[in-house]
């Protein structure tokens, strides 16, 4: 079975271009792209929080699979990167841009739980990951890429992957399941 995305959104060629111009290569592969998209797609109306905009590729994804109730919230540190996703998806009014630590942000929110949480940076799965799982909804969705050894990977990453690992394993509020799919992944929902 050939697991390439069939439907992808329409802003991501430019995004990979202006990625490819500014030399950002950190962007969430189609595979994980395409489920973000089928689970904001089964949130209708949700609420959605994205850990590391990046250029925008996994926010396009997000809001191609959202319906036009949802909303999304994506945090990113880098000005300069999150600039072409807010020039490329800042029309869409259910997207809310947040530029700053992502880990700071974390700790200051004060709203409602979300429905889905990627978290596709450090803070929400290396650090602030217990602030990050506090704001996951009671059967809402946790989902983490980038666990399966990559090119660069600093030499002690590894080890920090398998005790996030174990550590989201262990816990009684969520069923995880891990994915040795994409650029590995690990998905995880909150019990009642």
């Amino acid at each position: 079975m050939d697991d390439t995305p069939s439907r992808r959104p329409t802003a991501l060629p430019a995004l990979r271009s202006k990625a490819h111009d500014v030399g950002f290569v950190r962007s969430s592969e189609d595979r994980t792209g395409s489920l973000l998209a089928a689970l904001a797609a089964a949130r209708p109306g949700g609420r959605i929080l994205e850990l590391g905009t990046g250029v925008g590729e996994g926010a396009a994804w997000i809001l191609s699979g959202m319906d036009r109730a949802a909303r999304l919230t994506t945090v990113e540190l880098d000005p300069t990167v999150q600039a072409i996703a807010r020039e490329q998806l800042g029309t869409d009014l259910r997207v809310t841009f947040v530029s700053g630590d992502a880990g700071t942000w974390l700790e200051d929110f004060d709203g409602a739980p979300f429905d889905l949480v990627f978290a596709d940076t450090w803070p929400g799965k290396f650090t602030h990951l217990d602030r990050a799982l506090d704001l996951v909804a009671p059967g809402g969705t946790y989902l983490i890429d980038d666990l399966v050894p990559q090119p660069g990977w600093p030499e002690s990453h590894e080890a920090s992957v398998k005790r996030l690992l174990a550590e989201l394993d262990e816990r009684e509020d969520f069923r995880c399941v891990r994915l040795a799919w994409a650029s590995g992944l690990l998905m995880a929902v909150r019990t009642a």
